[in-house]
């Protein structure tokens, strides 16, 4: 139940309600029992249940390579292109639904089956476990470890499977009450579908923000709230005699015009974070910090194998220097999250400069014979994992970092790690 409130899961939501939307009709249609928006709902979480089950195990024994190749960059933009479909079909530019002979064929074959596409609501809970929810938070990774060090399969299934059906109960609850609130057809209808066209948008650039520069993906947020103003209504004029309502939508979509328009000039102007447009622009004039220039970024020394990883330790320990070692994926959300913000961060350069630290990181985001070697050594079933090591070169396993930490949790963890 935990998991299911992590950045991770929050992207399923819009899928599962636009699958209970799209399965409700539009004019003329039929409506959406509670009944078929459980179904529906239970048929999605299986799916996404029964593969952290599967891959949870799988994983245990070889890493992340299955979640390396699915975020590969022809993947993440080929899923990328299915959700915008789909949200297009939302907002009314055509209907994905089959040919009229096949149609009348499933209907006669399944029509014990009212509405059918449970199979497929499955199927798309699967890709969803794969594709939307890859990042791994550290209690999944410590129950992977677990299962890796156990070797118990069985146990290692099960326990996965009921984690997973725990982060399904809001998907659940979210999927039935959209189903039996919905109605029959009408005008609210369509308002809804184009509410859940703009969540599926929003899924496709959350996941393209791991293969393209972060200028384009602020561009198309900004774009994405721009639109979504005129759909409010923010450039229509309003009649005196306007209700509530039409003013609220009309407010919130010139607020909405404004939050897009930075993020607009935000990707002109070296912005890389949508709550912080304009940090490039600012950065650029000296307004943050009155010393102009881009962010500075912490300087890793990259190592790809264990050889290279001894080596370095070697040579801080002939210097009497402590060592931070970073493993990172391209693939990874919160390994991105630390790029643009912990490793950024002033506090977190001093307080690494006060121990005169060795900073290496592992770039893992290819998953070669090495890195995965390089892996199995600290036992890290994925990134983002940070170790800590002594002047020694032996590593502080008490300092180990599974999951992100913020500037000022980080820069105390260092400073109580190493004691300064």
């Amino acid at each position: 139940l935990g998991l299911a409130f992590t950045p991770c899961i929050f992207p399923m939501v819009p899928i599962l309600s636009g699958i209970i939307v799209g399965s409700g009709g539009g004019e003329g249609g039929t409506g959406m029992t509670k009944a078929r928006a459980f179904s529906l709902s239970l048929a999605y979480v299986l799916g996404v249940a029964v593969t952290y089950a599967l891959l949870g195990v799988v994983a245990g024994a070889t890493g992340a390579a299955i979640q390396a190749a699915l975020q590969n960059p022809w993947v993440i933009g080929a899923f990328a292109a299915v959700f915008v479909a789909l949200a297009l079909s939302m907002f009314g530019f055509y209907d994905l639904q089959l040919p009229s002979s096949l149609q009348s064929r499933l209907q006669q074959s399944q029509q014990h089956m009212k509405g059918g596409s449970l199979p497929a609501t499955w199927v798309m809970g699967v890709l969803s476990a794969l594709i939307v929810g890859p990042c791994v938070a550290p209690p999944l990774a410590g129950a992977l470890l677990y299962i890796g060090q156990t070797g118990d399969m069985v146990l290692g299934g099960t326990s996965l499977f009921a984690m997973s059906l725990g982060m399904g109960v809001p998907l659940l609850v979210v999927g039935t009450t959209a189903g039996s609130v919905m109605p029959k057809a009408g005008a609210w209808m369509n308002a809804v579908k184009y509410v859940f066209g703009v969540l599926l948008l929003g899924v496709a650039i959350f996941l393209l923000e791991r293969v393209v520069p972060y200028a384009v993906t602020l561009f198309l947020w900004g774009l994405l709230l721009v639109i979504t103003a005129v759909y409010l209504g923010a450039f229509d004029r309003l009649a005196p005699e306007a209700g509530g309502w039409q003013r609220l939508w009309k407010g919130l979509g010139v607020v909405l015009v404004v939050l897009g328009t930075l993020q607009l000039v935000g990707s002109v102007t070296g912005g890389e974070d949508p709550l912080d447009p304009l940090d490039g622009l600012v950065a650029s004039t000296g307004g943050a910090g009155g010393g102009g220039g881009d962010a500075e970024h912490l300087d890793f020394r990259e190592v790809s194998g264990p050889d290279e990883l001894q080596a370095a330790l070697d040579d801080a320990a002939a210097a009497g220097r402590p060592v931070m070692l970073d493993f990172y994926a391209d693939w990874c959300i919160e390994c991105v999250r630390y790029e643009r913000t912990t490793f950024e961060d002033p506090r977190v350069h001093q307080a690494l400069a006060d121990q005169d630290a060795l900073l290496l990181q592992a770039d893992v985001t290819e998953q070669s014979g090495a890195h995965k070697e390089l892996q199995r050594r600290f036992n890290i079933i994925g990134p983002p994992a940070i170790m800590f090591f002594g002047p020694d070169g032996e590593e502080i396993q008490s300092a180990r970092i599974a999951g992100y930490k913020d500037a000022g949790e980080f820069e105390r963890h260092v400073r109580q790690v190493y004691g300064g």
